[in-house]
This record gives structure tokens, C-alpha cells and sequence, in this order.
């Protein structure tokens, strides 16, 4: 097993990653045209080729093969997450492999000013309170390998490598990373810290729903209470701009006639004409008949990103066994200021 323990790498692939200053390129070699091995590591925003003495087992070719299959099998699993980076609500740590949390912190207001006629009553002098808070950083993965005989047969067959595999490591990777900002995954500590999504933010504000099969439901209840989710974030001084998820069992409520006299609009439509709604979007791993309005702003709901979806490689079993591992650090961070209002609305039934 290869490790690294205050400061020191134990095992080979630590190592690599040690003296490369923890920039994954390292694990990432590939044989070049000249046949020689050559990885790509980032370094100041460019990207630079290095010819190693490492060894090899993949083309350029292959590694372009699996990072699109991976992209590709990961996007559609990334809805909340997308919406946020999609948005410019990303903070991005540069070598966040280097780095287990982010420390940032919540600032107080101040008193109001005086009014007078001359000036001279003393006013109130104070200064704004700062709490520090540590956000963890760890790393979404999951493994997968194939054997040195199977990329021989693809590579003297002529036939690409299968990627089936890859790709569905990468979906995990993804649905793991839209299970954490929606709070369905579960409270994450570490540092003195803790990981929330918008389910299980604490400070969120709640409002207790109807469920659509209620008796007695119709779509226009649904519509006055998103409005009063609204009314709630409005009164914790938090004004939109809004986005409104809601689960999978929604969808043939949502997509419905809003009304039997119009059949013109759906109850979707209606709720996206509510001010400050920007769009109404579903979340697969929402269950049951939630709502969750959240403010698109970056003092709400942001996404860190210490190192975007990607693949590393390396040998065992004496070479037999080429392994992978589909990794990201991608972790939400859900602020509230110093007084714990938000701009996150969590409707439950």
C-alpha cells in the first residue's frame, strides 16, 4: 500500500507523487511517438511535456480514449454541481492534493451609524467579529485496471481499449459528488470540519410542504408555498437570484397541466414566472417530495474544486496488473454569515 505520513512517501506511487510536487500528471504517463515515455504536468496554467524514465503502458491515444469516456459518462450525474460551475460559483485551489482543508471565515455586521444635528454625540464604535471555519478536502475515487495482456491485444488488434469500466468508475465519482451538495450522502468530517450539502446544511431554513398526492392538492398550493419559501429566504436578507430543484417523483406533477381551464402551461412553467426563479431543475438523488430553493450566489452555495475529474495509472503484480483510479476533489461549501442566515430553503412533507 503506498501512503504518505507527515511528509514522508511510503511506496512508489507516493513517492512519484512526492517529487512531483503532488501534480497528478506524473501517474499519468504515456508512450510518445518517439516512443519514449513522456508525462504532462501543469505548472503555472501551461502544460508542459517531460520526457522520464518512467515506464509506460499507455499511448496518448489510450489516455485521450478514457478521459472522454469519462467525461462523457460523468456529466449527465452532475446537475446541482454543473448548475453551480456553470454559474462562475466555483473556488478553485491550485495542487489541491497538496492541501487537506480550506480555511476561510464568517464575518459579523456592524452597528448602525447616528443621526444628528451637530456631530458630536458619541456613536457606537465597533468592528466586525470573525468566526474561522474549516472546510475538508478529500478525494472522490474509485478504481479499476486491466491487464498488461488486454491493452497488448488492443494494441496489436488494432481495436480501442474498452472503456465500459472507466466510465462507470467515473459515473460513481459522479453521483458521489451530486450526493454531497444535495446532502444526501451523509455528514463529512475532518480537520475540525464538516462537508454539507443543501439537505443537511444546518443552518438552512425549512418549510414544511404538501405532498402532491395529498387529498385536496392542487398545483396552485404548491405555488403559494414556493412562494413562501421565497418570503423565508427574503427575510434572512437573501434576495435571490433562485434556483428551485425538486425530486424525481415531482416530474409527472411538475409537467402537468397548471390548470383545467388553461391547459397552456404546466405547473412548471407557473412556478418558473415566480420572481427571482430562474430555472426548476430535477435532481436524481432528491427523494420523496422535496423542494430546495437555493440562492445562486457565492456567499450561499459554491463548489471547491482542488482537482477536477481525472484519471492516474500505475503497475502491480510486476507489471501484469495496469491500475487506475478515476479521482476529484469536488466538495460544496454552504455558507451562512455570521448569524446564520442563508439563502438555502429546504421543503419537506
Amino acid at each position: 500500500m503506498d501512503y504518505i505520513y507527515n511528509g514522508n512517501a511510503q511506496g512508489d506511487v507516493a513517492s512519484r507523487l512526492m517529487q512531483a510536487d503532488f501534480n497528478v500528471g506524473a501517474l499519468r504517463p504515456y508512450i510518445g511517438k518517439d516512443g519514449r515515455t513522456k508525462i504532462s504536468i501543469n505548472e503555472g496554467g501551461e502544460t508542459k511535456v517531460i520526457t522520464t524514465n518512467a515506464s509506460a503502458t499507455l499511448r496518448r491515444d489510450d489516455w485521450i480514449l478514457i478521459d472522454e469516456a469519462i467525461v462523457k459518462a460523468a456529466k449527465p450525474r452532475l446537475q446541482a454541481v454543473a448548475d453551480l460551475r456553470t454559474r462562475g460559483l466555483e473556488y478553485t485551489i491550485p495542487n489541491g492534493m497538496g492541501k487537506t482543508v480550506l480555511e476561510t471565515n464568517t464575518q459579523s455586521d456592524i452597528t448602525p451609524a447616528s443621526v444628528n444635528m451637530d456631530g458630536l454625540t458619541q456613536g457606537a464604535a465597533d468592528r466586525p467579529q470573525f468566526d474561522i471555519t474549516n472546510l475538508p478536502l478529500p478525494i472522490l475515487h474509485k478504481d479499476f485496471h486491466f491487464s498488461a495482456r488486454q491493452i497488448a491485444a488492443s494494441r496489436n488488434g488494432g481495436s480501442p481499449l474498452d472503456t465500459t469500466t472507466a466510465e462507470l468508475a467515473a459515473r460513481r465519482v459522479a453521483e458521489l459528488a451530486e450526493e454531497m451538495l444535495i446532502g444526501t450522502h451523509g455528514e463529512y468530517k475532518f480537520g475540525g470540519g464538516s462537508i454539507y450539502g443543501y439537505k443537511n446544511f444546518p443552518d438552512r431554513l425549512t418549510k414544511t410542504i404538501t405532498s402532491p398526492e395529498a387529498s385536496g392538492w392542487k398545483p396552485a398550493t404548491t405555488v403559494q408555498e414556493v412562494l413562501a419559501m421565497k418570503n423565508q429566504s427574503q427575510k434572512a436578507y437573501h434576495y435571490g437570484p433562485y434556483q428551485l430543484y425538486c425530486s424525481p417523483d415531482w416530474d409527472m406533477y411538475m409537467d402537468d397541466d397548471y390548470s383545467e381551464n388553461k391547459g397552456s402551461n404546466t405547473l412548471r412553467q407557473r412556478l418558473g414566472d415566480i420572481g427571482g426563479i430562474q430555472s426548476i431543475s430535477t435532481l436524481d438523488y432528491l427523494s420523496d417530495f422535496d423542494l430546495i430553493l437555493v440562492q445562486m450566489t457565492s456567499d450561499v452555495a459554491r463548489e471547491v474544486i482542488g482537482m477536477d475529474l481525472t484519471t492516474v495509472q500505475w503497475e502491480t503484480q510486476g507489471g501484469m496488473q495496469i491500475n487506475f483510479k478515476v479521482m476529484a476533489i469536488m466538495v460544496p461549501q454552504l455558507r451562512s454569515d455570521h448569524y446564520g442566515k442563508t439563502g438555502i430553503v429546504h421543503g419537506s412533507v
